[in-house]
């Protein structure tokens, strides 16, 4: 067994114009102070990283490299969820995230996919020159908006769906295998892959491809009601980086899973940050431990009621003192007796 590596912190939902997060040196300095000891570093802001050039100079890699390691820490993973749910949107949802390219290719989804998919392909080479193993990102989303059967679905829509998601796909993987890089799906709710079905249904289309691999985060399961305990018995062995993120789930009289349109703060199903939602995290870090996970453990804030330095500050100790440093002897050593073959052979009545 491996004990592993964290605490770190998804930067995504930190960085702003404001010091010290608007810069890499700023908030790297912010994250050690708190007790971090890695960063999952997002892919779309040149103040931290720059994709292509990180892609294309193992020298700026390792500059890259050497800075954060110079605040103590290390990048545990890059992260392109926004590009990767530009790999695959359907038209409905056109406007709503083009946001997520730049301005010269919005209301143009040709070239916006086109863009997602390159900057994909950076990432890749990026994480091999910056010594990583894994990629955290989405898969995007051809088919969410027909998750409820109501209207009756045409026969072979879903598995058209997939088809097509995993055409798009399959050169991106074939990029990170050429590299060495696990792609990690986020399990998500407006993505192709949102469980467990959606998943495996995603691994036959790309023929079980060994870097199609999973971000375990539980939060969004509690949301779905799905056990996210037995999940990692089933996927364990795909699972190569985790999020640390809570949530509760308190449905009512008036609403459950779907939320009845209502805010975050509203809602029945909720994200909270670590500690303060309804997730065994003590059973999550042994199931880990026990399947041998050595990636990250990453802190993820997307909490609707508290302050997110507040819960970065505490994430860093929750996860500290989750993390399991696994044994390198079995409890009943001290009883231990050698090997006898004959003995042995005796005590079977050979």
């Amino acid at each position: 067994m491996t004990t592993m590596q964290g605490p770190a912190v998804f930067l995504a939902q930190f960085v702003s114009d404001e010091a010290p997060f608007n810069s890499l040196d700023g908030i790297c300095q912010w994250a050690a102070d708190l007790g971090f000891k890695g960063i999952q570093i997002p892919t779309l802001d040149a103040r931290f990283i720059d994709l292509e050039k990180a892609a294309e100079s193992k020298t700026y890699a390792e500059e890259l490299t050497g800075k954060v390691a110079s605040y103590g820490l290390k990048i545990s993973e890059l992260s392109t969820h926004l590009q990767g749910q530009l790999v695959a949107v359907h038209p409905a949802y056109d406007d709503f995230f083009d946001g997520f390219a730049p301005a010269h290719l919005r209301a143009n989804p040709k070239a916006r996919q086109e863009w997602a998919v390159q900057q994909m392909h950076y990432a890749a080479k990026a994480s091999q020159n910056l010594g990583l193993e894994a990629h955290a990102t989405f898969s995007g989303s051809l088919l969410w908006q027909y998750f409820h059967p109501w209207p009756q679905r045409p026969p072979g829509l879903i598995e058209e769906g997939f088809k097509e998601l995993a055409k798009r796909w399959l050169p991106i993987l074939n990029s990170f295998d050429e590299n060495g890089v696990d792609v990690c799906y986020e399990i998500h709710p407006g993505e192709d892959l949102f469980d467990g079905e959606t998943y495996e249904m995603f691994l036959k289309a790309v023929n079980n491809h060994q870097r199609a691999c999973l971000l375990y985060d539980p939060s969004h399961f509690v949301l779905q009601q799905l056990d996210y305990l037995q999940y990692i018995d089933f996927y364990h062995e795909r699972i190569k980086a985790f999020h640390v993120k809570d949530a509760e789930f308190n449905p009512t009289g008036k609403q459950g899973t779907f939320g009845g349109y209502q805010s975050w703060l509203n809602r029945a199903g909720r994200y909270r940050s670590p500690g303060d939602g309804q997730i065994d995290f003590k059973t999550i870090f042994s199931k880990l431990a026990q399947y041998n996970y050595k990636g990250w453990a990453v802190m993820e804030w997307e909490c609707c009621l508290k302050n997110q330095e507040d819960g970065a500050r505490e994430g860093a100790e929750f996860i500290k003192n989750h993390i399991i440093k696994v044994t390198d002897k079995a409890f009943d050593d001290f009883a231990a007796v050698s090997t006898n073959t004959a003995l042995n052979r005796k005590n079977l009545g050979l």
